[in-house]
């Protein structure tokens, strides 16, 4: 690794973050070695899995319940401790495709005691980032890798040099976005660094998540409205103040 490095040109290493961008995904994968054959077989279980599942989470009512959570917990509640099966595949099918984690991550606490709910959005939230990961990088990558936000593409330089650390990093500020799970599925990280990376990044929030999050819930239900618009405000505030700054910068670099 340290020999490749070194044999790099001068201008290479000179080379920023923000220089990276989808085309140099796209010229990492035609450079690659041809596809192995399992690969294709691969794909279509990978689809079929999918399938079977968002076709079992449709039958079972799990996208109306989800959108619903007294109806959600009270469901989990009732089905024992089948619940704990039923949570971690609603979690690893829905979320990967549109619902967000968030959803199952908060549900957890008030559900079930924090060490079970620690291990549940753990599971439920590993399975989903596996699934997205593998679906963007064996089954649809064409296709998805147009979808991913220009600023994340920066992130495929320190994904090469540091790639567990950067993967952890990206997990425990953004958590899990299908856009992240798409990002890391088309770079150049390998699925083992991706699969421990995610673990390391993941454990701080949904641990905090998980012990604090039945008394935040109870605070949250606690304040008057008054307290909502004022924090509504202040949201408005500092995205307006971010998109100055942001219009300011491009303007500086427009300038030279």
């Amino acid at each position: 690794m340290d020999r490749h490095h070194h044999a790099m040109p001068p201008d290479q290493h000179a080379a920023s973050p923000a220089a990276v961008d989808a085309g140099d995904l796209s010229a990492h994968a035609e450079s690659v070695s041809p596809q192995p054959k399992w690969l294709l077989p691969a794909r279509v279980a990978l689809v079929a899995v999918v399938a079977a599942g968002l076709l079992a989470a449709h039958q079972a009512g799990l996208f109306g319940l989800v959108t619903d959570p007294p109806r959600f917990k009270a469901a989990l509640v009732e089905l024992g401790p089948r619940g704990y099966l039923a949570f971690v595949l609603a979690y690893a099918a829905l979320q990967p495709f549109g619902v967000p984690g968030t959803v199952f991550v908060w549900a957890a606490p008030l559900i079930w005691p924090w060490p079970t709910a620690f291990a549940l959005s753990m599971t439920g939230t590993m399975a989903a980032s596996v699934i997205g990961f593998s679906f963007a990088r064996f089954v649809a990558r064409d296709a998805l890798e147009k979808r991913i936000p220009p600023w994340l593409l920066k992130w495929d330089r320190a994904l090469e040099r540091h790639g567990f650390w950067t993967v952890a990093l990206l997990r425990l500020v953004l958590w899990m976005p299908q856009a992240l799970h798409t990002f890391l599925g088309v770079s150049r990280v390998g699925f083992w660094t991706h699969f421990w990376g995610s673990i390391v990044g993941y454990a701080v929030p949904l641990w905090a998540t998980a012990y604090f999050g039945e008394q935040l819930f109870k605070v949250v239900l606690a304040q008057p409205p008054a307290t909502w618009a004022w924090v509504g405000a202040g949201v408005v505030v500092v995205a307006l103040v971010a998109a100055a700054w942001r219009w300011r910068r491009r303007a500086v670099v427009a300038a030279h």
